[in-house]
């Protein structure tokens, strides 16, 4: 576990889909559940899916970036270089449609990395990212972005 862990809720409508995407396709281990909740360790911090009625569900409001339109609401994880390549292979296989398909931001440029977003049954968006210089993580010389 992470030195420090973060915490976060998100609203699902239906648990057991909840399971198979973070249990399963993202072989989250699972933690303490209830009937209206349930915990994973989602790379080292602790995800909690709370049950809502579908139409408590949050919209999704969107920003321009690099050509795509990023979900504003989002989280994810940065991951190494040969990780995110796993991953995109456990996304294909099991069938998960990208919300933006992976693709190399920012190529030959300070912060180039990798990138993609997915959404989990309840229209979550998460997304994956990897860095060619992991040092550039929270770097902000030379970076003039649009």
């Amino acid at each position: 576990m992470p030195s420090t862990a973060f915490h976060l809720a998100l609203p699902v409508d239906d648990l057991e889909a909840a399971e198979t995407f973070y249990g399963e396709v993202l072989s989250c281990p699972r933690g303490r559940s209830s009937p209206r909740w349930t915990d994973y360790d989602f790379y080292g911090h602790q995800l909690v899916v709370h049950k809502v009625d579908s139409e408590d569900l949050p919209a999704v409001a969107r920003n321009p970036v690099d050509g795509d339109a990023v979900p504003a609401s989002h989280f994810g994880v940065v991951l190494a270089w040969d990780d995110w390549d796993s991953l995109q292979s456990r996304l294909t296989t099991a069938g998960v449609k990208y919300a933006i398909d992976p693709k190399t931001r920012f190529a030959g440029r300070q912060g180039e990395q990798r990138t993609c977003f997915v959404r989990d049954p309840a229209g979550n968006h998460l997304e994956f990212k990897c860095f060619r210089n992991p040092e550039m993580l929270f770097a902000t010389e030379g970076f003039e972005y649009a």
